[in-house]
């Protein structure tokens, strides 16, 4: 069998393209089950693998052919530099969701005061990716996550423990927790896709993500039009509302917040492959 890191790596790594997945994800299984860094691992090549780490790496190389997500086989994926714990009752957190935190961080700076403790809110927090982020870039935030699903509460939970975020947590449906106060930031990730579209997806999703986060009515339009409809009596001044996207909602979303706040400046913002991400709607009158 494979005696070296280097001989166990390379065989993996071919048997994944063999099944069609990437085979970059045998790396980060690896160093996962050897707990490494990508520069540890880089030096460890031609030491040993023992039986047990070996037989380790190699039942998660097979489930991972199969189909099923390897954030969901080793229980992690990173986030903006934290390891959040994702099981199948949450979407794996995305790196474009990571540009999200930055353009949060950056208007936060221009919008308000150093010193003001922010009212902050996620709506559908998943696996709490931002949420617990948030809070952790901005500590003086009071920060509140509410999901429609408890399975993913109780992870999200979990990730504030685990990253030490102090979050306050509500069970409910969008909006509906949160309409006793007013808030200073409103961000969420809805599930955008349109069922029409699920032919598209690949089967690691399609078959291992779940629906509940993933598909919405309306083309995928259903959330953000319900909640756009309920912000305006929610908002404080200075305010904004921070909305993730599907690459081709940006105009109709864009559309919906400007007709609620006709005073507002609503922008559409690329991430880092230039395609519509986010749409951000900043309230100041």
């Amino acid at each position: 069998m494979y005696k070296t890191i280097y001989e166990a790596l390379n065989r993996a790594s071919s048997f994944l393209e063999e099944n069609n997945r990437e085979k970059e994800v045998a790396r980060y299984m690896l160093q996962y089950v050897l707990k490494k860094n990508y520069s540890q691992l880089m030096f460890a090549m031609y030491e040993e693998l023992s039986a047990e780490d070996l037989q380790t790496f190699w039942s998660y190389v097979e489930e991972h052919a199969t189909g099923r997500p390897f954030q969901y086989i080793i229980g992690q994926e990173t986030f903006y530099g934290r390891d959040f714990f994702v099981d199948e009752s949450v979407l794996i957190p995305r790196p474009e969701t990571e540009e999200l935190i930055e353009e949060v961080k950056k208007r936060v700076k221009s919008l308000f005061e150093a010193n003001k403790t922010l009212q902050i809110a996620d709506i559908g927090t998943g696996s709490g990716a931002i949420a617990v982020t948030v809070k952790n870039e901005i500590p003086n935030a009071k920060v509140t996550a509410t999901d429609i699903s408890q399975q993913a509460l109780e992870v999200a939970m979990k990730n504030a423990q685990l990253l030490d975020a102090e979050i306050q947590f509500k069970l409910g449906d969008l909006l509906a927790p949160l309409a006793d106060q007013k808030w200073d930031i409103i961000l969420s990730n809805p599930p955008y896709i349109g069922q029409h579209e699920a032919d598209s997806l690949s089967d690691t999703v399609i078959d291992y993500e779940p629906h509940l986060a993933l598909f919405a009515e309306e083309e995928g339009l259903q959330l953000y039009r319900k909640m756009a409809e309920q912000l305006p009596s929610m908002m404080n001044v200075p305010s904004f509302i921070g909305f993730e996207i599907g690459y081709e909602q940006g105009n109709a979303v864009q559309s919906m917040l400007q007709t609620v706040f006709p005073t507002a400046r609503v922008e559409i913002v690329k991430d880092i492959n230039q395609k519509n991400r986010f749409v951000f709607c900043t309230i100041t009158e």
